[in-house]
């Protein structure tokens, strides 16, 4: 079974994004895996410079929580990035975290299989597609990676909403399950 690293990018306490990943760590846990799990909540995590040391040391200079974050990314079999959708794109923290992993591009990591779980106060169907192509666009940047799935939970506006939508936990739970 899979090393699987759960990142969940909502900063709302109780947010209907944290609920589904417990619901998505629990399934992954029955399916056998371990699991770990960052929130970004209370984490500091400044913008890329762009100096481009990290390709080099395989290290960021900043002083701050993405070089511990992007340690534990190296080290996972699988990567399930957790976000609400904020104007139809990933959250603004979660894009800050990917570019800080700038370090691992020439790293040896451990990741294959990458997916994202979403959620957002609209239902249609279209409403994740920049987010899941933001993650693409990382993933490209992995050549032993590949974004694995993507789960949509959509209609969840209200803090804590999620923890009474019973298909979107079931789905969730399904959803870790099916980490390979």
């Amino acid at each position: 079974m899979s090393n699987v690293l759960v990142i969940t990018t909502s900063l709302r306490a109780g947010s209907n994004s944290d609920i589904l990943a417990e619901q998505l760590i629990a399934g992954a846990k029955e399916a056998g895996h371990s699991v770990g799990l960052i929130s970004l909540k209370g984490k500091e995590i400044r913008f890329c410079i762009g100096c481009l040391a990290c390709q080099k040391t395989q290290r960021c200079i900043q002083k701050d929580d993405a070089p511990g974050i992007a340690d534990k990314v190296l080290n996972a079999d699988t990567l399930v990035f957790v976000t609400p959708i904020y104007y139809y794109e990933m959250s603004g923290q979660m894009k800050t975290l990917l570019d800080r992993l700038n370090p691992l591009y020439s790293a040896d990591y451990r990741f294959r299989n990458i997916y994202m779980l979403s959620t957002a106060a609209e239902d249609e169907a279209f409403v994740p597609e920049k987010a899941v192509s933001g993650l693409q666009g990382w993933v490209d940047c992995f050549e032993k990676a590949e974004l694995s799935g993507s789960l949509f939970c959509g209609g969840l506006n209200d803090s804590g909403e999620a923890s009474g939508a019973e298909k979107h936990l079931k789905a969730a739970f399904d959803f870790g399950r099916s980490l390979e």
